[in-house]
């Protein structure tokens, strides 16, 4: 499943993920790793990592990738260069790549289609995430490379929904709370 989106249902009411696309970078045995990539912070970039501000695709503040190690930070970069030599960028699933965050930021330029820095994570243990999939509390969908990146992440819950067509088409119209339905 890495490389693929869980779109949280509405059924999944946990504030950490209501209404929130996760991009699963690595799932296994082990567990599974993803960032949220609809949730920006109101913090610059650079407040936390200078010099990366200048790199990060617009809107360029920092998101919040999920609950767990909100003291470290995660860069996801998209693009033809991820696996492509570009020693910055570690391929992870697909396009889609973990940027060094103690490199140059300036190696990048030019070299990616586009990159976010993420506050934390979102993490499962071993069999969690197959259990929450168990229970209905995530749609899993094909993700597009550009919405790892997406200038308007507030609507990308709705957007992703509404491309699948049939039912989940119908869920992107789901009101937040879903007994107001």
């Amino acid at each position: 499943m890495s490389g693929r989106l869980l779109v949280a249902t509405p059924r999944l009411v946990d504030p950490h993920f209501h209404r929130t696309v996760v991009l699963l970078l690595d799932h296994g045995p082990d567990g599974a790793l993803g960032v949220v990539l609809n949730r920006i912070l109101p913090v610059a970039v650079d407040s936390v990592l200078p010099g990366w501000q200048e790199v990060t695709s617009s809107p360029g503040g920092l998101f919040q990738g999920g609950p767990v190690g909100l003291d470290g930070a995660i860069g996801v970069a998209v693009g033809v260069a991820v696996g492509g030599g570009l020693t910055t960028v570690d391929p992870m699933a697909g396009p889609f790549g973990l940027v060094d965050l103690d490199s140059d930021p300036d190696e990048l330029v030019g070299k990616v289609d586009g990159l976010r820095i993420f506050a934390g994570h979102a993490g499962w243990s071993g069999g969690q995430l197959e259990e929450e999939l168990d229970e209905r509390a995530w749609f899993v969908v094909d993700a597009e490379p550009a919405d790892a990146y997406t200038p308007e992440p507030d609507t990308l819950w709705r957007r992703v929904l509404r491309r699948q067509g049939g039912e989940l088409a119908i869920v992107a119209n789901y009101p937040p709370d879903i007994s107001m339905n």
